[in-house]
């Protein structure tokens, strides 16, 4: 069988509200879309990486880290430009890729490892499309009412409960052609065909969207690149104590 090219879209629009030209913010010295460049380039598993803005500062960020710029129309860098019709128009500028994974620019904590693995996933099971999730096992409701716990039964242990499944974002699959068939009879395609799910770690799932996710991500990654020993977990002294031993 014929190996499916694969292309990974970076997107980046310049005008964001929320957090201003968030994915240029520096995390640690380095401006966030670095992050997952470098993931992307590591895993191995793209034949091309391709920054998509409607902005042309990205073009020179592209060329920083030798990837490929797309200048997608200045109407796909609103506010209110809807992600269907970014991917479409970038699947169209490249009608060569098989599939388009979007690597999301904001989950700078995505390892390269994580990206293969969940390419590697989408291809081995013939998916149509994919968004990764964080696995959760917490006790939630929806609009006031129980949706993995019993509230007349005794109060369920968080390892016991089926864990909720937000959507992370960190990476998006589709395949083209399934994705544009669908898109073209209904103007959207996220969840075109064969749809899936993958786990990512916990770290992956912090997106940064606004200041405070921003500080907390400069923080944790400053801290993970300037540990001296590989982390292991320690204990309080007084467990070694030996009244204290199972």
């Amino acid at each position: 069988m014929k190996k499916p090219k694969v292309y990974a879209m970076v997107p980046a629009r310049f005008g964001s509200t929320r957090l201003k030209m968030k994915n240029l913010a520096l995390i640690d010295g380095k401006p966030m879309i670095s992050y997952v460049i470098n993931s992307a380039k590591d895993s191995g598993v793209f034949e091309k990486i391709i920054v998509n803005s409607e902005h042309k500062i990205y073009g020179d960020i592209a060329n920083r880290y030798n990837v490929d710029f797309y200048h997608r129309p200045e109407n796909l860098g609103s506010s209110i430009a809807k992600s269907d019709s970014v991917v479409a128009n970038f699947m169209n500028a490249y009608p060569e890729a098989d599939v388009v994974a979007w690597v999301n620019p904001i989950a700078p904590f995505q390892t390269s490892k994580e990206i293969c693995d969940v390419i590697t996933y989408f291809i081995d099971n013939k998916l149509d499309s994919l968004i990764t999730v964080e696995d959760k096992q917490v006790h939630c409701n929806y609009k006031d009412q129980a949706i993995n716990y019993d509230k007349d039964e005794l109060f369920a242990q968080t390892q016991d409960l089926q864990p909720v499944m937000p959507f992370v974002y960190s990476i998006m699959v589709w395949r083209k052609e399934a994705f544009l068939k669908e898109f073209s009879k209904k103007g959207h395609a996220l969840f075109c065909g064969r749809f899936k799910t993958y786990s990512v770690a916990k770290i992956t799932g912090i997106m940064i969207k606004n200041a405070q996710d921003l500080k907390l991500a400069d923080l944790l990654m400053r801290s993970m690149n300037n540990l001296k020993f590989d982390y292991s977990i320690e204990y309080d002294e007084l467990l070694n104590n030996n009244e204290y031993k199972n």
